[in-house]
């Protein structure tokens, strides 16, 4: 994980002429469900069995264990196939749009036409995003490394003692299934605890942890990079958002978004930042990943995190790489 001067991410017309790449052998889904579904530790709770919480380990914001770096790496599988846009979900499969309670408050953070589409695609970078479960409710998020899951502070239930509830990850979950199995988190790297409901303007600029898996599911499904975002890039309509909203799809289906603008805060700095933008989210898609293209290979530089009437917001900086960098190497 070498540092390496920032440069501007492709264009989305540039990416748009990149071709999709063949996976160069084949791929057992059945049996890398069944090799990644290890069961998880338990613990009794008032006399009923839960999956077993993690340790939690806090990095002190701005501090970096090498301020050089300003990205980490990421593994693209072979036996699979490479898309730049994945494969909508088969008509076979699609269901009605599942109508949430709250749908009239949702309408608000749709900004213009709803440019969502739900997805149904084994192949990468789609294979890396998830559903994240938590004792809280459900979220999104991305495999980050071998065995690292990124997604948002605020989904996380942190509890005294430097502990978590449990955190449950299922990458391509579709309706219930699971091509990677599921993976259980053993420890969660924060730079801040974001509690929520509400996020005030100091959380908004942290809201992002990397989860330590209890199995290396990433050498299955792959994993993204991480880049330190920079407001150089501000209003550059270049990133893909995904994640799993509760009003298209009740969390059971995952959607995406590409040409999406950042648009970070100039009164703070590249270490850590809350970033505006027009996406089209929902409560469920917290966590997800906004992810460019370097050379043709997807790097995240923030995750979903709030939404209202005016802006959706994301964070990231170069204190998210900071806990990715510090959260592998520790655990690689």
């Amino acid at each position: 994980m070498l540092a390496t001067k920032i440069e501007k991410p492709m264009t989305t017309e540039e990416v748009s002429k990149l071709p999709s790449i063949k996976a160069t052998s084949h791929e057992n889904l059945l049996s890398a469900e069944k090799q990644f579904n290890k069961e998880p530790e338990t613990e009794v709770i008032d006399g009923l069995s839960y999956p077993k919480g993690t340790v939690s380990i806090g990095i002190p914001a701005g501090k970096k264990a090498d301020d050089d770096l300003t990205e980490t790496d990421h593994y693209y599988p072979t036996f699979s196939d490479f898309d730049y846009l994945p494969k909508q979900e088969p008509k076979k499969f699609q269901k009605p749009k599942y109508i949430d309670k709250d749908a009239g408050i949702g309408l608000k953070t749709i900004f213009g036409t709803d440019d969502r589409k739900v997805y149904y695609s084994t192949a990468y970078p789609w294979r890396c995003v998830g559903r994240v479960e938590t004792p809280l409710g459900f979220g999104s998020g991305v495999m980050i490394g071998p065995r690292h899951l990124l997604t948002c502070s605020h989904i996380i239930d942190w509890q005294p003692n430097n502990t978590t509830g449990w955190i449950k990850f299922t990458p391509m979950y579709y309706n219930g299934s699971a091509p990677y199995g599921t993976s259980y988190g053993i420890k969660t790297y924060y730079k801040y605890k974001v509690t929520g409901p509400t996020i005030d303007g100091t959380e908004g600029k942290y809201d992002y942890t990397v989860v330590v898996l209890n199995q290396a599911i990433g050498n299955s499904t792959g994993w993204l990079g991480s880049k330190s975002y920079t407001d150089s890039w501000d209003g550059t309509a270049v990133w893909t958002h995904a994640g799993y909203p509760q009003d298209l799809t009740g969390t059971q289906r995952p959607t995406y978004q590409t040409g999406i603008a950042l648009d970070g805060d100039s009164g703070s700095s590249d270490d850590h930042e809350s970033m505006n933008h027009k996406a089209d989210v929902y409560p469920g898609q917290s966590g997800g990943p906004f992810w460019g293209y370097w050379a043709g290979q997807p790097y995240a530089v923030a995750t979903q995190s709030a939404q209202n009437p005016s802006n959706n917001t994301a964070s990231g900086g170069s204190d998210l790489v900071d806990l990715v960098n510090q959260a592998r190497n520790a655990f690689p």
